[in-house]
């Protein structure tokens, strides 16, 4: 099976690349060092049974923060502090002291605003673009504090999510030191980081260190070891473990690097940085679709859980695969370290790409026979036994719950890409209740057009869960109808939603207000972005052209667009804090409000076909000629229609 997978994979071809371009702008210099550890016991990709702690590990229920993440943020947000006044200075509203009034709502904490970033899915697409996003969020890098920058957002903000793609980011941020995002895209000597020149289905060829052979000879080995220490592997493994070589700077991919020793490192603990998050969608047992209704899963460096109704409860992820039963851990029980690998992690959050590549490699034009007929034998047994999900053995959850949790009488756990229920941005963990955040930045690579642009489907999608069964406390600003979205040119522009908190009537007096929603859709700015989720690989060109454009669209052209825009970004953070305190709203914030705020309106354009995701919506570039492009149009099946391929595909097996 090993070998067949090695096989297979190999015939995945990569786009040939051109010569670079340097990117314009500034550059950061810094040195890629890891921050996530090896810190697997075995040494390698391989969990392995350790003694238990005096108090054993357990499961709790999701009716609170747990006292690591309490602990951990009352650190956190007093170190906000002075980088957002720094921030709000240099935005410079009019008529508003911001020193003044920060240090005034730090004395309480409930007053500072509570900043969170949610990276959406989209693959390289997503996670080229949302790196365009925190590279001008990053105070670290030179210029993005000058004039037109929005510098020191991401020093100020609490939270930071990633979903499918922007979850590799986030990953590889964490893992190679909370390194700048301009660092990771120079890469090193030596180095794969970030080399996305390189197809990972062909292989990865690194000067003096691996051929194409050798590297899939040590993937194929690292997961060998797991299966050969008695727990279930998958594609999912073969999938992550490709990927770190991409995304975390270390030999081998950093096969012990896990993700839970994110939470040793110094900086970390000192809550120097935000705090990382990643989602994945459960399956059902006996079911194949995943819907709105589907549990959703969050991985922190804590802990691994659900705040649905559902399962309800969190697991401390560095236990992951130790006897728990019934949240507990018996006398005889044994507990495991290692299993909640980096890249099994971020591997597992983006297995929509198990199937749909192994799928497509059916539909190969001049595939040998054999290999044809190994491809779907492997399609087949993937079905039958699960494999393509991410198997958490022994689950976690088992006998937890038992009323509700849809997998407390099985063994395994079923995790599938956190995109798949359609809610490709990551907002679920920013708007439970307990962490009270009050501003999301959005940032949204979905291909939700034909031609793989956003028209804002994930904002409506957990939306509406809000609103269901599921909803359990959640509340999300309401947001327009596909065919509007596309006619208000929502979808072509920041956008803020619930900027009027006149329109939320909450019922429970307790209840924390919905955040604003600061809308930031792929958009061409000086580079047709709209690559298919599924491209393997890009030249130096389209990297560097991409991460510029989601700089771009993060500053609106450092002011190019808007002169104000920095001052509208920081009325935005400020607008949950004002509304809590009493505060009139400063003249030039009400500016920026009745420009950005959707108001509701939902007339359609004449010049926009009906049908939302089968519009043909081709947009111009925002900003120059688009000759950092080399003026193409990137143009494929977008990632939802795909979705639908892939599921069609597996429910007719």
């Amino acid at each position: 099976m090993h070998l067949q997978i090695l096989l297979l994979l190999a015939l995945l071809s990569s786009i040939t690349a051109t010569e670079p371009i340097k990117i314009p702008g500034h550059h950061v210099e810094t040195t890629i060092s890891p921050r996530a550890r090896p810190d697997a016991p075995s040494g390698s990709y391989a969990p392995a049974v350790v003694p238990c702690p005096a108090e054993k590990p357990s499961i709790r229920r999701a009716n609170t923060l747990s006292k690591r993440e309490t602990d951990w943020l009352a650190k956190r947000r007093a170190n906000t502090v002075d980088p957002m006044i720094q921030f709000l200075n240099r935005a410079a509203i009019e008529g508003f002291d911001a020193e003044a009034y920060i240090k005034n709502a730090a004395a309480g904490v409930r007053d500072l605003p509570n900043i969170g970033i949610a990276i959406s899915g989209g693959g390289y697409r997503a996670l080229m673009n949302g790196a365009g996003f925190l590279s001008a969020a990053d105070s670290r890098i030179p210029g993005t504090t000058d004039k037109g920058g929005i510098g020191g957002l991401l020093q100020a903000s609490t939270y930071l999510a990633g979903l499918s793609g922007g979850g590799w980011l986030v990953s590889s941020l964490y893992a190679n030191n909370w390194t700048a995002v301009e660092t990771l895209r120079k890469g090193g000597k030596d180095s794969n980081i970030w080399r996305f020149q390189d197809s990972i289905f062909k292989g990865l060829e690194v000067p003096g260190i691996f051929d194409t052979v050798r590297c899939w000879a040590d993937i194929v080995e690292q997961v060998a070891q797991k299966k050969d220490a008695g727990f279930e592997t998958s594609i999912t493994d073969y999938w992550g473990r490709a990927l770190s070589y991409q995304l975390i700077d270390a030999p081998h991919g950093g096969p012990s690097y896990t993700f839970s020793s994110i939470a040793q490192d110094n900086d970390f603990s000192k809550a120097q940085t935000p705090f990382p998050m990643l989602v994945a969608d459960n399956r059902a047992p006996g079911t194949k679709i995943i819907s709105i209704n589907s549990t959703i899963f969050e991985f922190n460096p804590f802990e691994i859980g659900s705040w649905d109704p559902t399962t309800y409860g969190f697991a401390p992820i560095e236990y992951l695969a130790s006897n728990f039963s019934g949240g507990l851990i018996p006398s005889s029980g044994k507990c495991v370290r290692g299993y909640d690998s980096l890249s099994y992690i971020f591997g597992t959050g983006s297995s929509l790409f198990n199937a749909a590549l192994l799928k497509n490699l059916t539909g190969v034009d001049g595939l040998p026979k054999v290999l044809t007929e190994t491809v779907t034998e492997i399609m087949k047994t993937l079905d039958a036994d699960n494999d393509d999900v991410a198997q958490y053995v022994p689950n976690p959850f088992l006998g937890w719950n038992n009323a509700t949790n849809p997998t407390h009488d099985t063994l395994e756990l079923d995790l599938v890409d956190g995109g798949l229920d359609k809610q490709n941005i990551p907002l679920h963990p920013l708007i439970q209740p307990f962490r009270a955040v009050d501003v999301i930045f959005a940032v949204d690579s979905s291909a939700d057009t034909i031609y793989s642009w956003p028209n804002g489907s994930a904002l409506r999608a957990t939306h509406a869960r809000t609103k269901s069964a599921m909803g359990n406390g959640t509340l999300l600003p309401v947001v327009p109808d596909d065919t509007a979205f596309l006619s208000l040119g929502l979808n072509n522009r920041p956008t803020f939603f619930g900027c009027d908190i006149n329109n939320f009537t909450l019922t429970d007096p307790q209840a924390t207000m919905p955040p604003l929603v600061v809308y930031l859709p792929n958009a061409p700015y000086t580079h047709m972005s709209n690559y298919s989720t599924f491209t393997p690989s890009y030249s130096r060109q389209d990297i560097d052209g991409a991460i510029l454009n989601g700089f771009n669209a993060a500053t609106q052209g450092n002011g190019t667009l808007d002169r104000n825009w920095p001052a509208c970004v920081a009325c935005a953070v400020m607008s949950r804090s004002w509304a809590r305190t009493r505060t009139a709203v400063p003249a030039q914030c009400a500016s920026c409000f009745q420009r950005y705020c959707w108001n509701g309106t939902v007339v359609v354009g004449a010049n926009v076909v009906a049908g939302g995701g089968g519009a043909e919506y081709q947009p111009a570039f925002k900003i120059a000629d688009g000759s950092h492009s080399a003026g193409v149009r990137r143009v494929g099946l977008s990632a939802s229609v795909l979705m639908v391929a892939v599921v069609a595909f597996l429910v007719a097996l």
